[in-house]
Parts: C-alpha cells; structure tokens; sequence
C-alpha cells in the first residue's frame, strides 16, 4: 500500500487548516458550550461531510477533465480567490 497520498493529504491540510475559520469556530463554540467532547463530535462530523463532498466531486471531475486542465483550473482560482480575499471582496 502507498502511504503517499495519505501522508501529503494530511501534510498540506494540517498546515492549511491552522489558524483557519474553521478552527477559531471550533474555539469560540468550545469556549460558550463548556463541552469540548460534542463539539469535537460536531466539528469532526462536519469536516468529514465537507471533505467527503469535496473528493466525491474531484473524483468525479478527475474522471471527466484533463490532470493538466484541473492543474491550471486550481492555479487560476487560487490566484482569483486570493485577490478577492486581498480586495476584502470575498
């Protein structure tokens, strides 16, 4: 079994996730319910859907569309999305 894919999975998420949105929720929820266990349970539930989601539909457009097109597809949207982001539009 290849262990690579699992490895830099967790890799570039562990590192995209720190400090996110999703952790100062998961913070701010953890701080007023005083009950860290069901709001783990809530975040893991959500994270797992989302995530889910998301490779059920790259799965499906891996199938569909060229690597090399979906390769310049994420690079440009990146590059959209972090312009909107620095223009405070999005």
């Amino acid at each position: 079994m290849d262990w690579k894919p699992f490895a830099s999975t967790f890799a570039l998420l562990f590192i995209a996730e720190l400090g996110d949105k999703t952790q100062l929720a998961c913070i701010l929820q953890a701080a007023k319910f005083q009950n860290p266990w069901l709001v783990l349970a809530g975040a893991v539930l959500a994270l797992a859907t989302v995530t889910g989601i998301g490779v059920a539909v790259g799965h499906a457009c891996g199938q569909l569309v060229p690597q090399d097109l979906m390769r310049y597809v994420a690079g440009g949207l990146f590059i959209v999305l972090g312009t909107l982001m620095i223009l405070k539009i999005v």
